[in-house]
């Protein structure tokens, strides 16, 4: 099976004619864009037509701006020092500045329409673009002047994405000495899973020692990355960068206190986990940090990509010949890029390419169970693509919160459907190794939300030293992990090897992997009640994504986002897990 993946259908070279033909349509279509601004936005014209057409033009040029962009964002992921990729990437994000006062003028423009939810609901034209031009039309509300979005526009390419760009060449090129030689610091990371105690120490002790050389980079990537984001926040009159984030992410405040509610509430009851996983691997009182993804149990088995490939759709096609096939096609069509190499950024994720139907995983595989799980995780996501392919490209972009729910209920159809066969000893390891994911899910990001939160304050009063950094994370530690944790042995530069925290788009990109696992756990135990009635209950729900908000995908299956008591329950989904490994 070849580990490396396949972007020929995006485009076969950056010297490719398509690549070539399609650079001069989108250069025509955004100056056309331009122009039609210019003409159309003004009063008196024909509003129904107007917005037809921009609807349908701007719906064609984001769609291929976004292909274009993705085949130099993919190659440069596994190839960061391919200066190709990096100038087919600085290209398109330099066209963003061009483009600013198009949607400047459209938003300016959808203000001054007094009848326009009227013109949605009765224009068979415009109806299928109602909810993307309702929610341009509230972005109006944080416009500056013209002249401030073209230039907003324009420094964010040398601004927070360069830096962006430095982070992620410094980290995927960063090494650490290990055994004798230099390693790459994905495979170092990956150490944390190994059966050896002595291994997984001398890991974690080699990945910190490792960041101490790239520290000061890090630093000044984030200062600058934050600094950024909190002006433009400040500028927009967002009350905060957090505020900012919720709007994009169609959440409200209300649903996100009712999770972090509930999820406080079960903190003690994931330290209790915490601290019997340290009495299984023989440690008195706390568990290291070095530690939490240590194995237990009796199933060490390992898994080549093939292996992986063919267990996943195994159990993916026990769920749905649908969701088995997709995955089948994926590995196949040489979908995954899997093979953990130099100059290959860490982590995992999935690019769903809308404009040709496909998908584009990227993993760090080294063949452990988790691996395989964090597959099926990108696949999911893989999966809620394809299940918006037929939308317009105005509606298949879902919210960061609702963008968790596919993965982690894939993640849980490998798990369920691996604990049916396993023996006692295996069901204990994989029902340890779900607690482990749901801990990191749950406390981790919990962690990071409170480290995030408080940077986003210091960094109000200036950059913050290396120091400051380490500091405020070992703090968000302290508060998330409680006793839970070796106080002595935790992590201090968890915000240097974490990208999420570099993107000047996403912040706080933590919280909706909890709502995520939550909402998964949620639809997973309809599926149980229901069992084969609801999967076309599912795909149409990962459907609706695309044009609802958070609360209002939850009241669509049968869930009240304001309160705690639904992610309570899915939180007892857990607690039934650790329960189970107390009882061992």
């Amino acid at each position: 099976m070849n580990p490396n993946w396949n972007l020929d259908n995006l485009y076969t070279s950056f010297q490719s004619e398509k690549l070539i033909s399609d650079l001069s349509d989108l250069d025509r279509m955004v100056l056309d864009m331009n122009t039609f601004a210019e003409d159309c936005f003004k009063p008196g014209t024909d509003i129904e037509n107007t917005l037809a057409s921009y609807c349908r033009k701007m719906d064609d040029l984001e769609s291929l701006m976004s292909q274009i962009y993705s085949y130099g964002h993919l190659t440069y992921a596994v190839d960061t020092k391919n200066s190709e990729a990096i100038k087919l990437v600085d290209r398109i994000e330099n066209m963003k500045p061009l483009l600013a006062p198009v949607y400047t003028a459209y938003r300016r423009w959808l203000e001054t329409i007094d009848n326009l939810d009227d013109i949605l609901s009765s224009s068979d034209a415009c109806r299928p673009y109602a909810f993307a031009v309702k929610e341009e039309k509230r972005k109006a509300e944080h416009l500056l002047s013209d002249a401030e979005e073209v230039l907003l526009a324009a420094l964010e390419n040398t601004g927070s994405s360069a830096w962006n760009r430095l982070q992620d060449a410094t980290i995927s090129s960063l090494t650490a000495a290990y055994d004798g030689k230099q390693v790459p610091i994905a495979v170092i990371r990956s150490l944390a899973n190994d059966p050896s105690a002595e291994v997984r120490r001398n890991a974690y002790e080699s990945e910190l020692a490792s960041y101490q050389k790239t520290e000061a980079v890090s630093a000044a990537c984030l200062n600058a990355i934050k600094g950024e984001v909190l002006t433009v926040a400040e500028k927009r009159g967002y009350k905060s960068p957090l505020d900012m984030t919720l709007e994009a992410s169609r959440m409200d405040s209300e649903t996100l206190d009712a999770m972090f509610n509930a999820i406080e509430e079960y903190l003690p009851v994931f330290r209790s986990y915490l601290k019997k996983k340290a009495h299984m691997l023989g440690y008195n009182g706390a568990l290291p940090f070095h530690c939490l993804f240590a194995p237990v149990g009796e199933m060490n088995r390992t898994f080549t990509l093939e292996e992986a490939s063919d267990y996943i759709v195994e159990q993916f096609s026990g769920f749905s010949d649908r969701l088995g096939a997709f995955a089948r096609n994926a590995f196949d069509s040489r979908w995954i890029d899997g093979e953990p190499r130099e100059g290959k950024v860490s982590g995992a994720f999935c690019s769903n390419q809308h404009r040709i139907g496909e998908s584009r995983i990227m993993a760090n595989f080294t063949g452990t169970f988790n691996d395989v799980t964090t597959l099926a995780h990108e696949l999911g996501h893989g999966y809620h693509g394809d299940c918006l392919k037929d939308e317009l490209y105005a509606n298949s972009n879902y919210p960061m919160p609702l963008a968790e729910t596919a993965s982690i209920f894939a993640e849980t159809i490998v798990l369920n459907a691996a604990l049916e066969t396993a023996t006692p000893g295996e069901k204990l390891t994989l029902v340890e190794n779900a607690v482990m994911n749901a801990t990191q899910v749950i406390v981790d990001i919990y962690s990071r939300y409170l480290f995030e939160s408080a940077l986003f304050e210091k960094r109000k009063e200036g950059a913050l030293s290396v120091d400051e950094l380490k500091e405020l994370m070992l703090d968000a530690q302290r508060k998330a992990y409680g006793e839970g944790l070796d106080q002595e042995k935790l992590h201090p530069y968890m915000w240097a090897c974490k990208p999420h925290y570099y993107y000047a788009g996403y912040n706080f990109y933590n919280f909706p992997y909890a709502f995520g696992l939550l909402f998964a756990k949620g639809l997973y135990g309809i599926y149980l009640k229901e069992g084969d009635d609801f999967i076309p209950t599912y795909d149409r729900l990962l459907k609706a994504t695309g044009q609802n908000n958070v609360a209002d995908v939850l009241a669509l299956a049968g869930f009240d986002a304001h309160k705690p008591d639904f992610f309570r329950e899915s939180l007892e989904v857990i607690r039934k897990d650790i329960d189970y490994i107390l009882s061992v």
